[in-house]
């Protein structure tokens, strides 16, 4: 049988990229479905093996594993171009809901856009939990978690809290069957440049103060630490961009959250929509370079993580800590997510605002029954504040 052509295959992804709702577990069935069992570009086999790499690795999940498959498939070239193709429809969308927030002056047409994000936040922190809760020990770690986020609203607890995640979770490796060892040989180039890039944005935007080379390193850190996808990206961006920096509204924040997670793709796409209320004082070109900057400063690094770890994956899954560490991670997101939860509802709660708090709790159930998507949630809201207003 002839094999496809590479324009077929990015064609392939950008059907996904603008179908795929869900988040990395909806999108990795879908995966499944079109890239194996109907085009068959690789096993199921090949798939399962990059998408337990993806969920090892800090960054977008979804992105990772459909730029594996396209290094897989192309080499760097068409992993490259499968990235741009697979982010371009969420983020152009995201984008252009910046633009409209930047211009939107009657701010009371949001007000149920906040309890319905906090809903759909407290939905994917759930659902994460009965599948990662499974045993005391996950308990425990998410439980810590939880209270060290609490204790400590600095986004630096956040990568910390996950390696400790990892770390306790690690300690029950002799649950995990042996593999045969053999040496490790490693090719550095990728990994060099993930660092590289980040001291060398640090160090830059320290020296200069130049605020789009910083807000460059914000991305580009944050997309270096965050495990779990967007629902945990989301409450990080928010305690340094809303709470730590003060540099974007709570009901924009929010606004930009809910949508983010309502379209087809990378829930990391807020970022590009962040990028452009983040630089509004630099024009309507300025803006557009924050989109940039923002899509740029997240994705990139878990590409040259996945160009790096692709290549010793088969390596690194002989040590069993290694496989162990993954739940503990897992546990910490979920304590993360809810973390999140805790920051949004707190301030519904001293207010005492029971319109809002009740539509948190509607949101939250509507999502449950997985009849209503997110996205017509989304646009009740919006409809609802319209006619309130």
């Amino acid at each position: 049988m002839k094999q496809p052509k590479h324009l077929n295959f990015l064609w392939d992804v950008f059907i996904l990229a603008a179908t795929s709702f869900g988040g990395p577990q909806v999108h990795w069935a879908l995966f499944l479905k079109r890239l194996v069992h109907q085009k068959a570009y690789l096993t199921e086999d090949e798939l399962f093996e990059i998408q337990a790499l993806c969920s090892v690795l800090p960054g977008p999940t979804s992105t990772q594993m459909i730029t594996a498959i396209g290094l897989k498939r192309g080499g760097a070239g068409l992993a490259y171009l499968t990235l741009l193709v697979w982010i371009t429809p969420a983020v152009f969308i995201m984008t252009a809901a910046a633009f409209g927030m930047t211009y939107l002056r009657n701010r009371s047409i949001l007000q149920f856009v906040l309890p319905v994000g906090i809903g759909l936040i407290l939905y994917a922190g759930w659902t994460m939990a009965k599948k990662v809760i499974r045993s005391p020990m996950y308990v425990f770690i998410f439980l810590l978690t939880l209270a060290l986020g609490i204790a400590f609203t600095s986004p630096y607890i956040f990568p910390l809290v996950l390696v400790l995640g990892g770390s306790i979770s690690s300690l029950n490796f002799k649950e995990f069957p042996r593999q045969n060892k053999h040496k490790m040989v490693i090719p550095w180039a990728n990994f060099n440049l993930y660092w590289g890039m980040l001291l060398g944005l640090a160090i830059i935007g320290h020296l200069t103060d130049y605020f789009p080379i910083r807000l460059l390193e914000n991305f580009y850190r944050n997309g270096s630490i965050v495990f779990g996808g967007g629902q945990v990206l989301a409450p990080v961006l928010y305690t340094e961009f809303v709470e730590f920096k003060g540099l974007i509204r709570s009901d924009d924040f929010l606004t930009g959250m809910a949508l983010s997670q309502s379209l087809p793709g990378p829930v990391f796409a807020l970022t590009s929509y962040l990028g452009v209320l983040l630089m509004q004082d630099y024009g309507f070109l300025g803006e557009l370079a924050g989109s940039a900057i923002g899509a740029l400063g997240v994705f990139l690094p878990g590409t040259f993580l996945i160009f790096f770890v692709y290549r010793i994956w088969g390596q690194l899954k002989q040590y069993r800590f290694i496989r162990a560490s993954l739940a503990g991670i897992q546990a910490s997101s979920v304590g993360l997510t809810i973390v999140a939860v805790y920051a949004f509802m707190s301030p519904l709660i001293v207010n005492g605002d029971g319109v809002s708090i009740a539509v948190v709790m509607a949101s939250f159930l509507l999502a449950q029954t997985e009849k209503v998507p997110a996205i017509a949630v989304f646009i009740l809201a919006l409809v609802a504040g319209f006619i309130l207003a």
